[in-house]
């Protein structure tokens, strides 16, 4: 997990649910240029994020996808599927202009306390 490049939390708990900050795929320390692997570190380090409060990927009921380029989509959903195999969150997934550091993709995610 990348440290927040801005005022913010990371996440926020209003029980019963963990709301998650945006991650970009930071990935030891840089940004690969790839957009499959950028959302693989995304989910990783949202994953990081939820495993501080005893909770997974498998919690997720619902995620915020920015992408740099909507036609990076079937690349970002191939691996999307990877990293949440059948667990199949709510999911909105948008284009926007620029994003943090100039990434290609940020995740955001909100998590439900079992």
């Amino acid at each position: 997990m990348s440290q927040p490049v801005g005022p913010y939390s990371p996440y926020v708990i209003s029980e019963p649910f963990v709301y998650c900050s945006g991650q970009i795929g930071v990935s030891n320390g840089k940004l690969s240029g790839d957009i499959f692997e950028e959302t693989i570190a995304c989910l990783k380090n949202l994953d990081v994020i939820l495993r501080q409060v005893n909770l997974s990927l498998k919690d997720v009921v619902k995620t915020t996808v920015f992408m740099a380029n909507i036609e990076d989509y079937a690349a970002m959903n191939e691996a999307y599927i990877g990293e949440f195999g059948d667990h199949r969150p709510a999911r909105s997934a948008v284009a926007v202009k620029d994003l943090p550091l100039g990434a290609l993709i940020e995740i955001e995610a909100i998590a439900k306390i079992q």
